[in-house]
């Protein structure tokens, strides 16, 4: 896991490897300035020598401005460092997000993974800047200080291994039942996000139904949660700096002691100046466990944000390029259907058997009661998901050996749930076609029946379109979804029940126009209204999955039960104008 995350790091190892290179040469500085204090009391203060003391406090000054550089670089560094890693970080996990089949993001909550975009991420950049500070900064001020520590007086300096098992002990229990209380913590964050994403979507609703007061209690419930297990996971760690104060005044209070009789006793070697340095070397070495104790805390919290973030970076897409010989070209728009079966569930079939010979260049309807599987099935031709069973061709060729970018370039589909992005009209509309010339624009919206309403607005196509398209109508924001698709000038347009908020004589107008626009062109319209596909030259009509029939308008009305039948109800409910 720890090999995964650090392949983030890329361009900024410079700043890893520098930080703690500083680190060092900040503690050799701090490691030196108490023996030099030692030698100033010892040979300096106590004798009287004030050339001595200048000479070593010029030295002391020395060190504390060498320091000081030392770690203003330090800091510099790691900060840069743990930014720079946070920032590859987030980019590797939304380029694999990216990379993505629907049946991946289906594993996956949208609230979840935004807080493993943010929250997760936020808390390994944290942990990375201590660990590559503190982690270098405390063994290093630990193992030097020891060495120090021991060539002063070796005796004393034996307190010291007495104090770590104490200390490791502590940790490890305060580590292992903390971990279980952030894993949870965590997965509470992904509900939070879920109840604040769907509560701010849906605030239309929440208005209509005076529903504010539950979605606040509901809220609070979840905050709550995460209080709760919050504070828990705090008062386990709270334990933390108790262990460690404890450790160092006991120790201390034995170097103290021992140290004040081998001065008063005499012919140890052992001067005050000594002593005051092992006092010092005594805080170093107990700080620098408090550190580790610090780094095992973070390294504890930040353990299941990086699991999670890993899963995210495991997962692989279901639905890949051929690796050798992908095919880079669609030849026509004719798609053929053998003997497709698909679930999203084992054993639970959506699709049953599905036999279709689409020709390039048809104008096909598709027609079914609600859950009949009608947007899975057209989502099985540019392999938004992949067939369970039997097959789907493009152009003749299987879709599983086109170059995938190649296929989904070729199928311009207008989903059932319309989506545009903050920004202009034009910039919306280039999702489409990038290069796309003013003059395409308009043409694509001309034909989208979009253009009428487009010029009405002030500032025309730059008219600014908020976030989820909220300042336009259900049918305007159907319309322009339809002319970027156009704009692409597929081979294959889908529109999957994408006329379903115009009115009617809007969605005749855009059937006449679609039926000019590129003639080549294979178009497959998921409707609910037989208006909407009775002028088609095939009509499949769906049933639980399983096609109930096909043919032309005439022909279901005279032989398919389910045709005529929402036939009838259309027109006798004033549906048909």
């Amino acid at each position: 896991m720890i090999k995964k995350l650090l392949r983030s790091v890329r361009d900024y190892k410079g700043h890893s490897i520098a930080a703690p290179l500083f680190i060092c040469g900040e503690v050799v500085m701090e490691v030196i300035i108490p023996t030099l204090m030692a030698s100033l009391l010892n040979y300096g203060v106590k004798p009287g020598d004030m050339g001595y003391i200048l000479k070593m406090g010029a030295a002391i000054a020395g060190c504390c401005i060498i320091s000081l550089f030392f770690g203003v670089a330090a800091g510099r560094s790691a900060a840069i460092a743990s930014t720079g890693f946070a920032k590859n970080l987030r980019h590797d996990m939304f380029s694999r997000i990216q990379s993505y089949s629907f049946r991946n993001i289906d594993k996956f909550s949208t609230s979840s993974l935004v807080t493993r975009l943010t929250t997760d991420v936020n808390r390994l950049q944290d942990a990375y800047h201590m660990f590559i500070r503190v982690a270098v900064r405390a063994p290093a001020m630990l193992l030097f200080s020891l060495i120090m520590a021991m060539r002063l007086n070796l005796k004393l300096s034996l307190i010291f291994l007495g104090a770590i098992p104490v200390l490791v002990v502590g940790l490890y229990l305060i580590m292992s039942h903390a971990h279980p209380v952030f894993e949870r913590i965590f997965k509470t964050y992904d509900k939070l996000n879920r109840v604040v994403q769907e509560d701010l979507r849906g605030i239309r609703v929440v208005k209509a139904f005076v529903r504010e007061d539950k979605e606040t209690e509901k809220f609070d419930e979840v905050s709550e949660q995460i209080a709760a297990d919050t504070i828990k996971a705090e008062k386990i760690l709270a334990f933390n700096a108790p262990l460690m104060q404890m450790t160092v005044y006991i120790c201390i209070m034995l170097i103290c002691w021992f140290g004040a009789k081998l001065i008063i006793a005499g012919g140890s070697g052992m001067q005050e100046g000594d002593l005051s340095a092992l006092l010092q070397y005594t805080m170093q070495i107990l700080m620098s466990l408090m550190m580790l104790s610090m780094i095992f805390v973070m390294l504890t919290m930040s353990r299941a944000s990086a699991e999670r973030i890993c899963e995210v970076l495991d997962e692989e897409s279901t639905i890949l390029s051929p690796k050798e010989g992908a095919v880079t070209e669609v030849k026509d728009g004719g798609i053929v259907f053998e003997n497709v079966s698909f679930a999203y569930h084992p054993g639970k079939d959506v699709l049953h058997n599905v036999n279709l010979n689409i020709p390039s260049g048809a104008n096909v309807g598709i027609i079914g009661g609600t859950g009949s599987s009608k947007s899975t099935l057209v989502q099985l031709i540019p392999r938004l998901y992949e067939v369970g069973e039997g097959k789907v061709t493009v152009g003749g060729v299987d879709v599983r050996d086109y170059d995938l970018q190649t296929l989904r370039d070729s199928v311009a589909m207008v989903l059932q749930k319309n989506v545009l992005f903050s920004g202009t009209i034009k910039e919306n509309l280039r999702w489409g076609n990038e290069d796309a010339t003013d003059e395409q624009i308009k043409d694509a919206c001309v034909a989208a029946c979009a253009d009428e309403f487009i010029s009405q607005f002030p500032e025309g196509y730059d008219t600014y379109i908020e976030q989820g398209g909220s300042n336009v109508s259900g049918g305007q924001k159907q319309r322009l979804c339809i002319a970027r698709a156009l704009l692409k000038t597929p081979k294959i347009l889908i529109l999957d029940d994408s006329t379903s908020a115009v009115d009617t004589r809007t969605d005749a107008l855009l059937r006449a126009t679609l039926a000019k626009t590129a003639p080549g062109m294979t178009k497959l319209m998921i409707a609910q209204r037989i208006s909407s596909v009775q002028n088609c030259d095939m009509i499949i009509v769906l049933d639980n999955g399983y096609i109930n029939g096909i043919g032309t308008h005439s022909e279901l009305l005279q032989n398919n039960v389910i045709y005529r039948e929402v036939y009838e109800s259309q027109v006798k409910g004033g549906g048909e104008e």
